[in-house]
């Protein structure tokens, strides 16, 4: 289990992932590409699990969300927001760049680095509610991505944990993905060679976990 959350973390059994692409391009570039592309948007907000670790571009879970929404003929665009080894508090210095975007929904996945590196579990419940409020505020609609930790962390310590993603999907009212690495993590044919990040068969589960809470927000448009 301890590996199964050293996916999220930053240096963990490997360098940084790259940034994303959205990432590296200069304010001026990333506004031509939006204005150029009239498509509702769809936010994919978080880590390196959201970034695609060790994986090409196009097999990480938000390109094959993409992929689902275009099977489908759904005029949504995926953006990319993922960051590898990013925490709750850089999420929240993050979240105006994601309201920019103006995103229709923002499936919001971070947290599990906060809880690898021991941090005080009310202040990553703070970021991600004030993450939550704004994104709500701004019209989109949040998806909440839940981890858990590896036991040796201490009961106490994981219950809370977990329980932060609980009480915040109940409080807002927004879906809640119970563990967004369910049936990868525990998948070594799931998994990269490093046992730490999924590879392009671990995304595409991750990629129809995330699909089936988004499609209801999508129908309800």
């Amino acid at each position: 289990m301890s590996a199964v959350l050293c996916l999220a973390a930053a240096g963990c059994g490997g360098p940084p992932a790259p940034l994303p692409e959205s990432a590296t391009k200069r304010p001026a570039e990333q506004n031509a590409a939006a204005s150029a592309d009239k498509r509702a948007v769809i936010v994919a907000f978080g880590d390196s699990l959201t970034a695609g670790y060790g994986v090409p571009r196009d097999a990480a879970y938000p390109a094959v969300l993409q992929q689902l929404l275009d099977k489908r003929g759904l005029r949504y665009r995926v953006v990319n927001a993922g960051l590898s080894g990013d925490t709750t508090a850089g999420g929240l210095a993050r979240v105006d760049t994601v309201i920019g975007y103006r995103p229709r929904i923002v499936v919001l996945e971070l947290g599990a680095n906060d809880g690898l590196r021991g941090l005080p579990v009310e202040a990553s419940r703070d970021n991600l509610e004030q993450m939550i409020v704004r994104l709500k505020e701004a019209g989109a609609r949040v998806v909440l991505a839940g981890m858990t930790l590896p036991p040796n962390y201490g009961p106490d310590y994981v219950r809370s944990f977990e329980q932060v993603f609980v009480d915040l999907a109940k409080k807002h009212g927004t879906p809640r993905i119970p563990f967004f690495l369910e049936d990868v993590a525990t998948r070594p044919e799931r998994m990269l060679s490093d046992t730490l990040h999924p590879n392009a068969a671990g995304h595409r589960v991750v990629a129809e976990r995330v699909w089936r809470l988004v499609e209801p927000l999508l129908a309800a448009e």
